[in-house]
C-alpha cells in the first residue's frame, strides 16, 4: 500500500443520496462496503464527516442566528452523521470508535489522540466528531487538524467529482481537471479545495491532500494501493 494511514473527509451532503436532506441509508451501506475495501488491505483509517445534510452554522447566521449557536448545532449534526456511518460500518463487520470534540460520554469517547492512535494500530476505523469542538472552524479544518495529530499519510477529499478542475465541472462542460497541483498552484489559481484555514494547515504541515469520487466503486481501494486517481496537491 502507498498509504498506510489515511484521514477519509467526506461531506455531510455525500450521505444525502438523492434525497433533498437527511441520510439515505443506501449510501451509508455502500460507503461502508468501499471502507472495508480499504480495512481489509490493512489500510488504517480516521474519518471526519460534515453536518451540512442536517445544519449549517452559516446557513443559521444568514437568517439571523447567532453564529456561535449556530455552529455548536453544526457539529453536533456531525455526530449524528457519525453514529449513522459507525452503525453501517459495524453491519458491515468492522469494528469502530466515534471520538467527538464536544463531551457526551452516552454516545461517544472524548477526543484522545493516543488513544484515537492506538484504536487504528489496532485495525479500528475512528470516526471524528464535533468538528474541532469550536465554533467558526469547519469540518475542513478539523479533518485537517486530525490528520495531523494522528500523523496521517494523506488526507483523502471524497466527493461527487473526480478531482480538481478549473471551474465547476457540473456547471461548465469545458471544465479542464488537475491531475496534480502544487500548494502554490492552487493559490495561484484560486481553486477551491479545502477553506483556508484548513489548506494553509496542510501546506505548513506537508500533508498531501487528494480530491476523488468516493462515489465510484473501488476509487477508495485504488486510492490507497497507489493508482493515480483524482487530483494530488502536494508540496512542490
Amino acid at each position: 500500500m502507498k498509504y498506510k494511514r489515511i484521514l477519509l473527509k467526506l461531506s455531510g451532503e455525500a450521505l444525502m443520496g438523492d434525497r433533498q436532506y437527511g441520510i439515505d441509508n443506501d449510501r451509508l451501506k455502500d460507503y461502508a462496503a468501499e471502507i472495508k475495501k480499504a480495512v481489509d488491505k490493512g489500510c488504517e483509517i480516521a474519518i471526519v464527516i460534515g453536518g451540512g445534510n442536517i445544519f449549517r452554522g452559516l446557513a443559521g447566521a444568514a437568517k439571523g442566528m447567532d453564529r456561535v449557536q449556530g455552529d455548536y448545532m453544526g457539529m453536533l449534526a456531525t455526530v449524528i452523521n457519525g453514529m449513522a456511518l459507525q452503525g453501517a460500518l459495524e453491519d458491515a463487520g468492522i469494528i469502530t470508535r466515534l471520538q467527538s470534540a464536544i463531551e457526551m460520554d452516552k454516545v461517544a469517547e472524548p477526543f484522545i489522540k493516543r488513544k484515537a492512535v492506538r484504536h487504528l494500530e489496532k485495525g479500528r476505523v475512528v470516526i471524528f466528531g464535533a468538528g474541532t469542538g469550536n465554533p467558526y472552524f469547519t469540518t475542513d479544518t478539523a479533518a485537517t487538524l486530525r490528520a495531523i495529530e494522528i500523523d496521517a499519510d494523506v488526507i483523502l477529499k471524497g466527493t461527487r467529482v473526480d478531482g480538481i478542475y478549473d471551474s465547476d465541472p457540473e456547471k461548465n462542460a469545458d471544465a479542464v481537471k488537475f491531475n496534480s497541483l502544487s500548494f502554490e498552484e492552487v493559490f495561484e489559481k484560486d481553486l477551491k479545495v479545502m477553506d483556508m484555514t484548513a489548506f494553509t494547515l496542510s501546506h505548513e504541515n506537508k500533508l498531501p491532500i487528494i480530491v476523488f469520487d468516493m462515489n465510484k466503486a473501488g476509487n477508495l481501494e485504488r486510492l490507497i494501493e497507489g493508482e493515480n486517481i483524482g487530483t494530488l496537491v502536494n508540496v512542490s
